[in-house]
């Protein structure tokens, strides 16, 4: 693998510099740039009581341990680790936007997000709902899917930031096709799997209970999943059963409707150590699987091993 992942380290007032600096303390094989501010890496080093030569890129990349390549990106101003500050959010977009598009451009191989803080993007003006949809519009993608990685188990989702009295809306036929479309072409794309095998959880209660809990199931679930069943896809299933040993045995990935139907297993198997991938992009995209912890910014309390977990898997995904 010769050409680097870019890293970008999110909301500067979070862990995501933190997460950076412990990781380049390491020796690695992966070539990565930081698309970040050096003066930030180098004060959150200080913080944090670690060592960082910071290596300009472009350049040859840095795989020392204590070394970190950095493509410059200055930031808006001052940054207190754990204090929000609208005047950074700017940074934060241009820091996702280079690195996308220098994926896109062939100078990076993917791309490894550290977590933003939503809430300060929108106070700051801007529209912004998450990472997966952000980079959908950048990358002029149709159809996105998040998907979460824990070992070997693999979560995506229906529907992702959206609140809960929104989702019976958008499960429709249409848009459950264009998600298994992306879902099982990324399962063989990305990750290799040849022929996947997609368990797809119901809506409702106990999948709808033949319609006496919902007819979400019935009316739209069902029908997609029979249409897509000689392709390895399984539904809809009771999501109370569905994680369960015996029913996950052979599957190669869970379709969640919403948000907190999958993720809370999944977080509850690996937390710490899950990914979060982008599917359906030209580019290869993971993050770690928690927010900014802005109560740990600064003081060595943060837990790297989703972000080690989210380097190592967008390499093997860069090379798939």
């Amino acid at each position: 693998m010769n050409v680097p992942l870019a890293l970008t380290t999110g909301e500067p007032a979070g862990i995501g510099p933190d997460l950076a600096v412990m990781w380049a303390q390491r020796a690695r094989q992966v070539p990565v740039v930081a698309l970040a501010d050096p003066g930030l890496l180098e004060s959150r080093a200080r913080q944090l009581g670690l060592n960082l030569d910071v290596v300009p890129y472009p350049g040859p990349v840095a795989f020392a341990a204590g070394a970190l390549s950095v493509q410059p990106i200055r930031r808006g101003g001052d940054v207190v680790a754990g204090r929000l500050d609208v005047i950074n959010v700017p940074y934060v977009i241009d820091t996702l936007a280079a690195a996308a598009d220098g994926c896109l451009e062939g100078r990076f191989s993917g791309m490894v997000t550290g977590p933003v803080q939503k809430s300060i993007i929108n106070d700051a003006g801007m529209a912004f709902s998450g990472h997966t949809e952000f980079l959908a519009q950048r990358c002029r993608s149709a159809t996105v899917v998040m998907l979460l990685v824990a070992g070997e188990l693999r979560v995506a989702l229906a529907t992702t930031h959206v609140p809960l009295a929104a989702v019976p809306a958008l499960i429709t036929q249409a848009r459950l096709r264009a998600v298994l479309e992306v879902l099982l072409d990324d399962l063989r794309r990305r990750f290799g799997i040849e022929r996947p095998r997609v368990l797809v959880a119901g809506l409702n209660p106990h999948a709808g209970e033949g319609g006496h809990l919902g007819r979400e199931e019935i009316d739209v679930i069902e029908p997609v999943c029979r249409a897509f069943q000689h392709r390895g896809v399984v539904g809809p299933l009771p999501a109370d059963t569905l994680f369960t040993q015996r029913v996950l045995a052979g599957a190669d990935a869970v379709l969640a409707m919403y948000h907190d139907q999958g993720l809370p297993v999944l977080k509850h198997v690996g937390f710490g150590n899950a990914v979060n991938v982008t599917l359906g992009l030209p580019i290869v995209r993971t993050s770690v699987d928690h927010g900014t912890a802005l109560d740990l910014a600064g003081r060595g309390g943060a837990d790297a091993g989703s972000f080690v977990a989210a380097v190592t898997l967008a390499a093997q995904l860069a090379g798939q």
